[in-house]
């Protein structure tokens, strides 16, 4: 698996907005590198995030 990947490779990977990839950036919960143009997220930083996140309970 690569570590960076584009806005819409982190959008597939994640199933995550646009809009919410940004606002992740803006609070620093993912990080992201800049080469020329393009935003390259960290998948590490993705995994852990989406690790962070509760688990769903039935009925909660």
């Amino acid at each position: 698996m690569k570590a960076y990947g584009t806005l819409p490779e982190a959008q597939q990977f994640t199933g995550m907005s646009r809009t919410r990839l940004y606002e992740l950036l803006q609070k620093n919960k993912i990080t992201a590198r800049k080469a020329g143009r393009r935003t390259l997220i960290s998948f590490a930083d993705l995994e852990a995030y989406l690790a962070s996140l509760p688990t769903y309970q039935a009925g909660a």
